[in-house]
């Protein structure tokens, strides 16, 4: 059977998504189908709505502000002189949601299992080292210019997490008085966006 040509793209491009194979994709074009045009048509103009997000400047997480910052890095009262290094915007939110991180963000990038940063990340992280060096040297009192308090690598613990933060780790540490990560509250082998609240939030707590 051939299937329209809107349907088969749409098929393709969903098909490419993280954990959504052909046949899920088939499924969920079907699915909006029985929803009717209208539902279609909602769909459409919000996603086209993301076109309009921006990448903040500083920790590269998603907003819509006016200016370059999001709303955490561009808040006053967070302490930007700890920095959370996180893969992912989703382990952001999960971080966020503890309520317990009161410092800055940043987002590196899913990295390779190779350990091999991609040169988008390089830049990122070439961005990262410009502000500790650059913005918290000149606004240091009573601490040594050019150092971050903490870097915090919220990265989960699995093996290939674990090797990558080895590796982060040789780069970050001239940055900080300490580099941190998670405490082992989080099980071997999890996810950080999909611990709950209280485990996460105890796994910051306990870094070391």
């Amino acid at each position: 059977m051939t299937l329209p040509s809107s349907i088969k793209k749409l098929v393709d491009r969903l098909a490419e998504l993280p954990s959504i194979g052909p046949r899920q994709a088939t499924r969920l074009v079907f699915y909006l189908i029985s929803r009717g045009q209208n539902e279609i048509h909602s769909l459409a103009q919000e996603i086209e709505a993301m076109a309009k997000l921006k990448i903040c400047a500083r920790c590269f997480f998603i907003h819509q502000n006016q200016n370059s910052l999001c709303d955490t890095c561009a808040d006053p009262t967070r302490n930007q002189r700890i920095i959370a290094v996180v893969e992912k915007e989703t382990d952001l939110i999960s971080i966020e949601n503890t309520k317990k991180f009161s410092g800055r963000y940043f987002i590196l990038g899913v990295v390779a299992k190779t350990g091999i940063l991609e040169d988008w990340q390089k830049l990122r992280l070439q961005s990262l080292k410009s502000f500790i060096e650059k913005d918290l040297g000149a606004s240091s009192a009573g601490s040594r210019p050019g150092k971050a308090d903490e870097i915090i690598l919220g990265f989960s613990p699995t093996s290939n997490g674990d090797f990558n933060v080895s590796l982060l780790i040789k780069e970050l540490t001239p940055l900080a008085k300490k580099v941190t990560r998670l405490s082992r509250g989080l099980p071997t082998g999890g996810e950080i966006e999909f611990a709950d609240d209280e485990t996460l939030g105890e796994a910051l707590a306990k870094r070391s």
